[in-house]
């Protein structure tokens, strides 16, 4: 079981947390802290693999939290939870050695797919004695969607491109639009769209028009 230490300075915020991870196959809640010197004390008695931590706490920041574990030699992951939206606060929890940051509110599903991420990070690291280029890609996510294990004809930089495209249009878009958006043939287009349709990294609707055959759209899930 991965241990998690949630931290909050809200007690109700903090049970839901810790709600929503023990809902987490895998995944077990050894303790809850809602100031920064709570969390250090349990980090050091409870020692656990993940802590949930928040940016607002009242009597030291998360951040200052994280980097204070770090110094006192605690190979935690850390998950910020927190309403802090700018930009600074953001790259500063970055640089103290954030997994990720989830900004408040946040569904439960949403937390559940970074405790999953952590999981498979922290599975694949103990499984490696030397890693490849395309095991660091993954950990860190630097490999776009698509581009490993490519069907043959599907290039690597092109998936990376329509990737972008689909990001770049979060309420969807055809295949003749992403043909437009990345210079690229409709029928390529479409065969890289419909392979990320089929390995579940995005999904179809289809609009209706007066006459003719429906329009298929693509959105990207994720």
């Amino acid at each position: 079981m991965t241990k998690v230490l949630v931290v909050d300075d809200d007690f109700m915020v903090a049970k839901l947390h810790c709600r929503y991870v023990s809902a987490v196959e895998g995944f077990t809640v050894v303790g809850a802290a809602h100031t920064g010197a709570e969390a250090l004390r349990a980090a050091d008695a409870l020692r656990p693999d993940v802590v949930l931590l928040d940016v607002y706490l009242p009597d030291m920041d998360g951040i200052a939290v994280l980097r204070a574990l770090r110094a006192a030699g605690h190979g935690v992951d850390a998950l910020f939870i927190t309403a802090a939206r700018d930009a600074g606060t953001v790259r500063s929890a970055l640089r103290a050695g954030a997994l990720h940051y989830l900004i408040k509110p946040f569904s439960q599903a949403a937390l559940r797919d970074q405790l999953l991420h952590v999981a498979a990070v922290r599975s694949r690291l103990d499984a490696l004695d030397e890693a490849r280029q395309e095991d660091v890609d993954q950990i860190f996510g630097t490999r776009p969607p698509g581009s490993r294990d490519l069907p043959k004809g599907l290039a690597p930089h092109t998936a990376e491109l329509v990737d972008r495209i689909l990001r770049a249009h979060p309420a969807g878009l055809s295949a003749a639009e992403c043909a437009q958006a990345g210079s690229l043939s409709r029928v390529s287009a479409r065969r890289y769209l419909e392979y990320f349709a089929e390995t579940g990294r995005a999904e179809v609707t289809l609009r209706y028009g007066g006459t003719g055959r429906p329009e298929r759209r693509y959105r990207r899930v994720g």
